[in-house]
């Protein structure tokens, strides 16, 4: 069993007066269940998606909820939403009830909590494991924060090895970067139960339930053909801008279908929508934005792939990695791309109040000053200094050029 940095914040919260309704949410098979009912053993756990005992549930007064469940976790509340109305009233009458309300369908989800909870409830977020999270073995051992969390926590500059080799943690964040890269970082496949053969049955299992399940739930769709060509058609061009229009014309749907099908695997948690950054009105900047895969392991199933990956699917295992960090963390930030019509391209900025991080990244095992040129002179398109700039690639060697940037091992910064 992994451990889960999110587990402190949301004991936490789960103690505060803002925390007595908590809503979990995140993908399929993220690991909510497990880590609720480890966290609080006495919650009364009930399953919603118990056909049988749903109506009874639904039946249940305000009065009842609080006298024969005053804490307790209510798994896949999204398939029963009049319970959410349930839990509003118990929350409304007595201050003593609490409870943690968890679901995989988001916008579902979402669109009833944000209507009856509101100013009510605690919203978290729960994604596949990290890095730092793939090295633990038990609940007991604590999850470190990587150099990249350390830097956004304290706000201040890291002082790097001269090279990953001297990393004491070495071994084991490179065998999570490598289990990664195999086969993504979903709990269900991070430990040694299973062999590989099993872990891509489930992560085949996983995406004919994805698609069978939670995109039916969230579209209601009859016909899952173009979803699944557009699904191969993003895991092939994860990393990618995304053009709806080429994108209808190449599956063979109106523009406006693809925009709704990419806003469904945003909102299922399957891809990062990573926004332009555009904030420069008088230069000349694509508005496009790019689209990454969430989990490696999905994109290599999808496109039914082993024995390595392209510089792309490179590009968007680091940045869901940071994405999914940032989010643990719980530091606002805002995330951003940039290309200029000229073709300078920076494939991630975090933006902060007063100042900018930015990212290249490189799969290459050896980076060369050739590597940092998108790096170079941005402070003229950007509102804001820049703080420190890196490219994160497969050298193990650490490298720092003029103008603070500096290359660091991937495995090293983010494990």
């Amino acid at each position: 069993m992994k451990n889960r940095k999110i587990a402190d914040r949301l004991l936490k919260y789960s103690t505060s007066k803002a925390g007595r309704i908590i809503v979990l949410t995140g993908a399929r098979q993220t690991g909510k269940t497990t880590l609720v009912r480890k966290l609080f053993p006495n919650f009364e756990y009930i399953s919603i998606e118990d056909p049988v005992m749903r109506s009874s549930y639904t039946a249940l007064t305000a009065a009842q909820w609080k006298t024969t469940y005053p804490e307790a976790i209510l798994d896949e509340v999204q398939k029963e939403p009049v319970l959410i109305e349930s839990i509003k009233s118990v929350y409304d009458q007595w201050p003593e009830p609490r409870y943690l309300l968890l679901g995989s369908s988001q916008i579902l989800l979402m669109e009833k909590v944000k209507e009856t909870l509101a100013g009510r409830s605690i919203i978290m977020e729960v994604y596949p494991l990290t890095l730092p999270e793939l090295r633990t073995n038990s609940w007991d051992e604590p999850v470190e924060d990587s150099l990249f969390q350390k830097m956004l926590l304290d706000n201040q500059t890291v002082d790097f090895l001269p090279s990953f080799l001297l990393d004491k943690r070495m071994t084991e964040k490179q065998l999570a970067w490598e289990h990664n890269l195999n086969y993504g970082s979903y709990p269900a496949v991070s430990g040694t139960a299973l062999t590989q053969e099993e872990k891509t049955i489930w992560l085949q299992n996983y995406v004919r339930t994805y698609l069978e399940r939670d995109i039916r739930d969230l579209a209601s769709l009859r016909d899952l053909e173009p979803v699944i060509k557009l699904q191969r058609y993003l895991a092939i061009n994860t990393g990618c801008l995304i053009n709806a229009s080429a994108i209808a014309n190449e599956i063979g749907v109106t523009s406006k279908t693809v925009q709704r099908y990419i806003r469904y695997f945003e909102l299922s948690y399957q891809a990062v929508i990573l926004p332009a950054w555009a904030q420069n009105a008088h230069k000349r900047l694509t508005r496009m934005p790019k689209l990454h895969y969430m989990d490696n392991g999905i994109v290599q199933t999808v496109l039914q792939k082993t024995g390595g990956i392209t510089g792309n699917e490179f590009e968007s295992l680091v940045i869901a990695e940071i994405y999914k960090q940032i989010a643990n963390s719980g530091v606002q930030v805002r995330l951003h791309h940039l290309r200029t019509h000229d073709g300078k391209e920076v494939d991630l900025i975090i933006e902060f109040p007063d100042h900018y991080i930015v990212f290249e990244i490189k799969m290459t095992a050896k980076v060369s000053k050739a590597d940092i040129k998108n790096l170079t002179g941005l402070d003229a398109l950007l509102d804001k200094p820049i703080r420190q700039s890196f490219v994160l690639s497969n050298d193990p060697e650490t490298k720092h050029f003029p103008g603070n940037i500096t290359a660091v091992s991937a495995p090293m910064f983010l494990g």
